[in-house]
């Protein structure tokens, strides 16, 4: 029962099969690689992966950052394929990549010299995908023009490699002002024409949530969306939703305090909030040690739901580790019990990630195993 817990998450898994479609139908051309690292970007990935396996088609697969994501969802029988967005990192990652029939990007030429290294050792190993990922801006992961000529040059002929996919990374796909996405595109495309591979045989991966959302011209022959699987923005300033986008993750917590507080008195640590009136102050029971962020300023909204209905309230004072405060003073008909939801439906999470100068990603992802999940 649901009564029983003191802070939870509700996870709406029809959100996310429908959030799915909706980047279907933004890119309806493309293939999809369904992000589920970190997690499912804190909503649990074997949960999220059971639910959107039977969505994914025969060219589809599931993206994950780690050879440990990865063999967790093998071991809970997700059989579509998973594609290592950070390669693999060492010669044992990669055997163990070979032995579960994973896709793995080459960022790196130390990753290249390992590939060619273990199947000069191991000639009869299953071949696999391999992802290039080309360095056109962002500078965090990927090849120069140079080194992505070199990996083709190595591997394109190899028998070892099913088939080469191009990929890069948008630094600024969430800023539709910005033109720094055009130029990213236009540099793969100086990439490609160096290479000696027919332009009718090479498949592309560029955009993300933001690429999906805001830039259809980048969406090309994969697309992978991430955040806005789980309902959250891509673009600066606008919410999920208005992308018909749905909320997956509803953060909620109870009412376990009523206070009267005279005018002049303060608030929580620090005495940062001062009452301008008598109050009513409730206590929620929820703060940072269930991932709920300290640095929420007084003034950021919650949703109360009384027996009348829900009313959005405001905290005031710094977050606790285990509660933070709100002000019931205009909220007629309280009582201990009440549920208080943080974010999700009927409070974007985007809403709450601004006020606290942060984004969505980090809010789902640093909700602790000290809030229970409720999957449905």
């Amino acid at each position: 029962m649901v009564a029983e817990h003191r802070a939870w998450a509700s996870i709406n898994l029809s959100s996310l099969k429908a959030n799915l479609s909706v980047a279907r139908s933004a890119a309806p051309h493309s293939s999809v690689v369904a992000v589920i690292k970190a997690d499912a970007y804190g909503h649990g990935m074997i949960p999220a992966a059971h639910a959107l396996s039977p969505e994914l088609k025969q060219d589809d697969c599931f993206g994950v950052a780690t050879i440990e994501e990865a063999l967790t969802l093998r071991r809970a029988g997700i059989g579509k394929s998973i594609l290592l967005l950070e390669g693999c990192l060492s010669e044992q990652e990669l055997a163990l990549a070979l032995e579960h029939q994973l896709h793995c990007v080459i960022h790196s030429l130390y990753q290249l010299e390992m590939l060619v290294q273990y199947f000069q050792a191991n000639p009869d190993t299953a071949p696999l995908k391999v992802w290039l990922k080309a360095d056109t801006g962002m500078h965090r992961l990927g090849l120069n023009k140079v080194e992505f000529a070199q990996c083709w040059n190595e591997l394109k002929d190899r028998q070892y490699v099913t088939e080469l996919v191009f990929m890069t990374h948008l630094a600024c796909a969430d800023d539709v002002a910005s033109a720094m996405t055009d130029g990213q595109v236009a540099l793969l495309k100086t990439f490609i024409a160096d290479l000696d591979a027919p332009s009718q045989s090479v498949r592309l991966s560029i955009a993300a949530s933001g690429g999906i959302l805001n830039w259809p011209d980048t969406h090309f022959d994969f697309v992978r969306p991430g955040i806005m699987l789980y309902g959250g923005s891509s673009k600066i300033g606008e919410y999920g939703q208005s992308k018909g986008l749905r909320p997956v993750m509803t953060l909620k917590a109870r009412l376990i305090a009523i206070k009267s507080v005279a005018a002049g008195e303060s608030v929580g640590y620090g005495a940062t909030y001062t009452c301008q009136r008598d109050s009513c102050v409730g206590i929620v029971s929820i703060g940072y040690g269930d991932g709920y962020p300290r640095h929420a300023p007084s003034g950021t909204p919650v949703l109360l739901k009384t027996a009348s209905g829900s009313t959005r309230v405001s905290t005031v004072g710094r977050v606790s580790m285990d509660m933070i405060a709100i002000d019931l003073s205009d909220c007629e008909g309280a009582r201990i019990g009440d549920e208080v939801t943080l974010w999700g439906e009927g409070l974007p999470a985007d809403e709450i990630a601004a006020l606290c100068g942060t984004i969505s990603y980090e809010l789902f992802c640093q909700v602790t195993a000290r809030v229970h999940f409720i999957y449905s």
